[in-house]
């Protein structure tokens, strides 16, 4: 057995033993089995590498490198597959987008592979060049290997904070195989040759790749990392510009190599230069290493340690093009986690009708995560008015405060040593809007006075941007508002003057009432006319006219029970109703008979041919809670909590975006609320929150 052979060997088991480990942590989602997918398949190509290396007759040796081109066909598919969907939040969408070319890269690399078998290599005087089939397959994997390492600088240059410590080694890792692949590729075709040489710098790779992320799997333990990058995976990649540099120069060193007669170590310099590259960036990625740059330039050529200006300008630009909330706070969270080398930054905003502190966004905790950490409502209280009191920023963890105790748990330490704490207020006025956590800064140093001050600057400039956007968008929804009840009118007048047509219709109909088939056609065209016409003048008058409520003592249950009464049943859904006894509830019994038929009508359009629509009633804490969840299409959380209760916003293809809208206002004319939870592709729950009779003139009085 010679070297190449044996390295080419322990590569494969370091490979398969990397996808059995990933594998072995049962994780059911689409990014870790397509990596230990491509990790089987890139050790079975370093295995039939080693067979290939070690047999003695050329016949054998074709052989096992027509099984390893055979395994390299499936890697374009498997890693672009990967690379898509590898700690984003929103790998739907980009499945959805790149599906054709997910499905280009698996079925021409293999179409290729098995039905043109034979063409894979010629043999040239007992040595193997590549035939046509093998020089497309090249081609193609080149080519995928580009498109990968896009998708990884894309979701790389996304993360930020913990998250991108998170998952740093794994893009490394599969940086530095892509990389050298993408080398390899480009010499074979190149040199229209199987060169063993090459084979035995990929099983390198491999063995480079599994060790980083090996590294990456210590830190994480799991797949739990979303990052949430742009849909346009071409616009400033850096990938793009220098896989075609690249391309041109080693293009023009063959070509002069060749020209002065050849060079036997061209290979091995190239590779020299790609992987000194490679270390070099590794070293520039370090978030300690940058630091400890700074701070040695600003000790010793005394230079201040932030330059203020073009720091302002950036946090400026960079969040003065955000409207809505939520991107507004992901861009100052970013921006934070840069300027101060803090891995761990979430921000935290005030709800002001719950006075309760809610997760928007953070550079290392999850949805999930957030929810297991959030402050109870009592708690969330007491650190709203302590901050009232607070203008700079606090280190809660020297602080004994009560209030700056209970507000650790909003900010786990991600490690041991990532120094202290900070709590930045976010108010203006004397108003609370929200706050910024900061912790596990790089090297565990802790916050000078400089760093302190300039928290202040940045808490201050986040409140007036998130004042200016919230004003922004009631002004956005009074406008919406007052465009909608304009339509409304618009829409009222049209749909008269078409009933004024049917009515003309009619009073022709006797006219030709002998002729049957203008009898037949006119019928026809007045019943769906005239309930379309009905259905919408009645839906839209409501929102022209203030809504009025006029409740009385009823039965919620007795309630939905008329709604369901006589309702059409629709083939393999099943509808499952579990009302619980309930107290009296005062409320307008027209008025949320709407609610619920609405609710039941969203659930029947949602659900699948085989649904199940699940109705209770129950009662908890003096509250009254209708439930109508189901198992069909459902709603991404950006609609369900942005758009979904706005009017002229619906998922439907033929929806006006008036019924969650007009329900809203409904439930809470009641003193009642709305909530609802929904997953893409697992359904939707809404629950409707009605106060009890013991509760009603409370709840009145508070919605008054």
């Amino acid at each position: 057995m010679n070297s190449a052979a044996l390295f080419a060997y322990v590569a494969a088991i370091f490979g398969g033993l990397m996808a059995i480990g990933i594998v072995w942590q049962g994780r059911r989602a689409v990014a870790p089995w397509s990596l230990a997918a491509g990790l089987v398949l890139l050790s079975l190509e370093a295995l039939f590498s080693g067979l290939s290396a070690d047999a003695l007759l050329l016949k054998s040796a074709v052989g096992w490198q027509s099984l390893m081109f055979c395994a390299i066909s499936f890697l374009p598919g498997v890693w672009l597959l990967f690379s898509f969907t590898y700690a984003r939040g929103n790998a739907g969408e980009f499945l959805a987008r790149w599906r054709l070319l997910i499905g280009a890269a698996f079925v021409l690399p293999v179409g290729l592979a098995l039905f043109f078998y034979d063409d894979l290599f010629v043999v040239k005087e007992q040595a193997l060049g590549l035939g046509s089939s093998g020089y497309a397959l090249n081609l193609l994997f080149l080519l995928s290997a580009v498109l990968v390492l896009m998708n990884f600088e894309r979701t790389f240059r996304t993360s930020v904070g913990t998250m991108r410590w998170r998952i740093k080694f794994m893009l490394l890792g599969l940086g530095v195989l892509f990389i050298v692949r993408a080398y390899t590729s480009s010499q074979m075709l190149l040199f229209r040759a199987v060169n063993p040489a090459l084979e035995t710098v990929n099983s390198g790779a491999l063995l480079v790749a599994c060790f980083l992320m090996l590294r990456s799997l210590f830190r994480t333990g799991h797949f739990e990392v979303n990052v949430y990058p742009s849909q346009s995976v071409l616009h400033n990649s850096l990938t793009v510009v220098l896989a075609g540099l690249y391309l041109i120069i080693v293009g023009v060193f063959a070509k002069l190599v060749s020209v002065w007669g050849g060079d036997t170590a061209f290979t091995i310099k190239a590779f020299v230069i790609l992987i000194s590259l490679v270390g070099l960036t590794i070293i520039l990625l370090s978030d300690k290493v940058r630091l400890q740059t700074r701070r040695f330039v600003s000790r010793h050529f005394q230079r201040p340690f932030y330059d203020y200006r073009t720091l302002w300008r950036s946090f400026t630009e960079r969040t003065a093009e955000h409207m809505d909330q939520v991107e507004l706070c992901r861009a100052t969270v970013k921006l934070v986690a840069d300027i101060f080398q803090v891995l761990s930054v979430t921000i935290w905003l005030v709800n002001d009708k719950k006075q309760e502190l809610e997760f928007v966004v953070s550079t290392s905790l999850s949805e999930a995560q957030a929810k297991r950490v959030k402050l109870q409502p009592e708690e969330a209280q007491q650190v709203i008015e302590a901050l009232k009191e607070e203008f700079e920023p606090v280190d809660i963890d020297l602080s004994r405060k009560r209030w700056a105790v209970v507000l650790r748990q909003c900010q786990p330490d991600e490690f041991r040593k990532g120094g202290n704490r900070v709590c930045v207020p976010v108010a203006m006025g004397g108003q609370v809007l929200g706050l910024i956590m900061l912790g596990d800064r790089v090297s565990g140093l802790g916050f000078s006075q400089q760093d302190f001050d300039l928290l202040k600057c940045v808490g201050d400039q986040t409140a007036a941007s998130l004042r200016n956007v919230q004003l922004s968008q009631k002004l956005l929804q009074a406008k919406e508002l007052e465009a909608f009840q304009t339509m409304s009118a618009f829409f009222v007048h049209d749909l008269k003057n078409t009933a004024s047509t049917l009515n003309l219709m009619l009073q022709n109909l006797p006219v030709h009432f002998g002729d049957p088939a203008f009898r037949e056609d006119a019928l026809r065209g007045i019943s769906k006319s005239v309930t379309h016409i009905n259905q919408l003048i009645s839906r839209l008058t409501h929102l022209r006219q203030a809504l009025k409520i006029q409740p009385t003592e009823a039965d919620l249950n007795t309630l939905v029970a008329k709604a369901l009464e006589g309702w059409p049943t629709v083939a393999g859904t099943r509808m499952d109703k579990n009302l619980q006894p309930l107290p009296k509830v005062f409320l307008d019994q027209e008025q949320m008979l709407k609610v619920v038929t609405n609710l039941v009508l969203n659930a029947t359009e949602a659900v699948p041919k085989e649904g199940l629509i699940r109705i209770e009633t129950t009662q908890v804490n003096g509250w009254a809670i209708l439930s109508v969840a189901d198992n069909g299409c459902g709603m991404s959380p950006e609609f369900a909590n942005g758009s979904l209760f706005r009017p002229f916003q619906t998922t439907k293809k033929n929806g006006l975006g008036i019924g969650m809208f007009q329900s809203k206002m409904i439930v809470e004319s009641h003193g009642g609320k709305i909530e609802v939870q929904s997953e893409v592709g697992k359904g939707t729950c809404f629950r409707v929150f009605l106060p009890c009779k013991n509760q009603i003139n409370e709840a009145f009085t508070a919605h008054s």
